[in-house]
């Protein structure tokens, strides 16, 4: 290949006007595929605290690296423009996604907006859940547009999609915690619903008191994983996809959320802070009264569906956070600060053992939230280069190359 013909496939091309044609172009590209996790919940989380913690930092424009230096990802497209946007998953049919956005696009009559390359008008004061028709580029809200939302997945079939929302407990966006005594964010009251694309037929599946969020469901249809903190701790639960027989996964004293299901619906990956001395126990469960986490350490784990043969993967201290098994099973994808105290995240990918870790992304100071297509040729980010104001954060999607 050319010095040209690589430049012109690691370029990042904006598309706005015209939708169709280079969505074609990506759904007939070549590639292999990656993962991702919060938290769908990032902490449901983890997009709306990770994403203020770092945008207010970030400067307001983002270069493009040199050629080559991401060579997994080709044909990268930016989807959104604007504000913040973050957690975008793939439908299983993988012609949609769902996404959780500041943007306003519910229109003056409710009807679905195209996505421009300017953001619309109106902005949010928190998320909302919105579903992205990858075909037509039309945009339709899928929440009630009241309280905030986060975590948003799609059932297979695609007919009907889950999300966490605080609408339950008040109209009003949560306040946001104080960042005094370093970042945290909160664990408000999120309850988790489905409904269906056209935001009818809706279905509450979590009725407690407190934090429940960051859902996914398993491949196959049958189950959600998702974190709460009903027994006075922030736990990975199951339930089967009507709600019913709930159980618990993790027992480990502190965090444990943004989890994901293999492709064959046997394992779990997941992010995890277990603190290790009296102090940092005592220093957490303090917190947790206050309803309130400190997310200045994750590390990635896997363990089978039922919640037994728990595995450390990562091991260096580092906010390690969203991670998605790659098609293939063996590995996973995930974003991290590389080290920790370090405010610049990037995607890696490792071996569900922990060994051959690979740096995906270089542009830009926060890539997060990575999840393949579930064929395995696509996948979808979030981003902040090319922002064009601080805190800005776009959803991105490219060919997979192995």
């Amino acid at each position: 290949m050319t010095d040209s013909a690589r430049s012109k496939q690691v370029a990042v091309e904006r598309v706005g006007g015209d939708w169709r044609a280079p969505t074609r172009r990506l759904q007939g590209a070549r590639g292999l595929l990656l993962c991702l996790s919060f938290t769908v919940g990032l902490l449901g989380e983890v997009a709306p605290a990770f994403a203020d913690e770092i945008g207010g930092t970030a400067p307001a424009t983002q270069a493009a690296g040199p050629p080559g230096v991401e060579r997994h990802l080709a044909n990268i497209r930016q989807l959104t423009f604007g504000r913040q946007n973050a957690e975008a998953y793939f439908s299983f049919e993988g012609d949609k996604l769902v996404f959780q956005s500041t943007n306003d696009w519910t229109g003056a009559t409710g009807d679905p907006l195209p996505l421009a390359k300017t953001p619309p008008a109106k902005g949010l004061g928190c998320y909302q859940m919105y579903v992205m028709d990858l075909d037509t580029g039309q945009v339709r809200i899928v929440s009630k547009g009241i309280g905030a939302t986060t975590c948003g997945y799609f059932f297979p079939g695609g007919r009907r999609v889950l999300y966490a929302s605080t609408h339950g407990a008040g109209a009003s966006c949560p306040p946001k915690p104080s960042r005094e005594g370093g970042y945290q964010w909160a664990l408000d009251d999120y309850e988790i619903y489905s409904n269906r694309l056209d935001g009818q037929q809706p279905h509450r599946l979590t009725t407690t008191p407190g934090y429940d969020a960051e859902a996914t469901i398993s491949p196959d249809g049958k189950t959600i994983v998702w974190t709460s903190v009903r027994d006075g701790d922030l736990d990975l639960y199951a339930m089967n996809i009507d709600g019913t027989h709930v159980r618990r996964l993790t027992t480990e004293v502190g965090y444990d959320g943004g989890a994901f299901f293999s492709p064959d619906s046997k394992r779990i990956v997941y992010r995890a802070q277990h603190p290790q001395s009296a102090e940092e126990v005592d220093e957490y469960r303090a917190l947790l009264k206050q309803r309130l986490v400190k997310p200045s350490r994750l590390e990635i784990f896997t363990m089978q569906a039922d919640g037994s043969d728990k595995r450390q993967v990562t091991h260096d201290g580092a906010s390690n956070f969203a991670p998605f098994f790659h098609p293939d099973g063996k590995r996973i994808i995930y974003a991290s600060n590389g080290t920790a105290g370090e405010r610049v995240f990037h995607l890696y990918v490792v071996n569900d053992d922990g060994t051959h870790r690979e740096q995906l992304t270089t542009v830009g100071q926060f890539n997060s939230f990575p999840m393949f297509s579930h064929d395995g040729k696509r996948l979808v980010w979030v981003s902040d280069r090319n922002a064009t104001q601080p805190g800005e954060f776009n959803i991105f999607m490219a060919d997979w190359v192995p």
